[in-house]
C-alpha cells in the first residue's frame, strides 16, 4: 500500500497531515513499519504560521513546518503524524488516544501553555515523553508568556529556534527511544 503525506485537509476543526512520505510501508492499523512513532500536536492558532505575525513567527506555514518534522523524522526512522486543532477538547482526545500508537509527543500547545491544567493534567496522565516547542523565544516576548503551566510535565522544553526546535525535539525523542531499547538488549 501506498501512502502519501502531504495530503493535509481540514476536518472538524483539525489540520491532519498524513502518514508518510512518497514511501512504501506496511500499514498495521494506524502504525507504520518503522520502529517508533511520534504526535506532533499544535494548538489554538498554529494553523496561521506563515501569514499570522510574519516579523514573529517567521514565513513557513504550518504544511511547510509539518512537511519538514516529518521528512526529518524519516531520515531518523521515526513516523510523524501531525494533527491541529483550536479545540482544546479535540486537542486532549488527541493526546489521550496516543497512548495506544505512540512512543513520543512533540508539542505546541499555543496560548493553552500559558493556563491550560487540563493539558498540563492530560500530558502527565498520557505519562509518554513529550517535548513542548515554541517557534519564538517566548522569554523575550510579553510577560504572560513567561509562564508555562505546562512545562513542568514535560520531558524538554524547546523556545526560540524556529522550526528548527521541531528537529532538535525529534532527535532527542529518537536519542530516548535508542536508550531505551539498548537497556532492553
Amino acid at each position: 500500500m501506498i501512502l502519501t503525506c502531504a495530503n493535509v485537509s481540514m476536518c472538524g476543526g483539525i489540520w491532519y497531515t498524513g502518514w508518510t512520505s512518497n514511501l512504501l510501508c506496511r500499514k498495521e492499523g494506524n502504525r507504520l513499519d518503522t520502529p517508533w512513532h511520534i504526535l506532533l500536536l499544535h494548538g489554538a492558532n498554529l494553523q496561521a504560521l506563515g501569514w499570522r505575525e510574519p516579523d514573529v513567527y517567521g514565513s513557513t506555514t504550518l504544511p511547510q513546518l509539518e512537511q519538514r518534522v516529518i521528512d526529518y523524522g524519516l531520515l531518523h526512522g521515526v513516523h510523524v503524524r501531525c494533527v491541529q486543532s483550536n479545540h482544546e477538547g479535540v486537542f486532549l482526545d488527541t493526546l489521550y488516544e496516543a497512548r495506544q500508537d505512540v512512543n513520543g509527543i512533540i508539542l505546541n500547545p499555543g496560548a493553552w501553555t500559558h493556563y491550560s491544567y487540563a493539558i498540563r493534567d492530560a500530558v502527565a496522565a498520557v505519562g509518554l515523553p513529550a517535548i513542548e516547542v515554541h517557534v519564538t523565544n517566548v522569554h523575550q516576548r510579553e510577560p504572560f508568556r513567561h509562564v508555562s503551566v505546562t512545562a513542568p510535565v514535560m520531558w524538554g522544553v524547546i523556545a526560540g529556534l524556529g522550526s528548527v526546535g521541531y528537529e532538535l525535539a525529534v532527535q532527542a525523542l529518537v536519542s530516548r527511544f535508542r536508550a531505551e531499547k539498548e537497556k532492553v538488549r
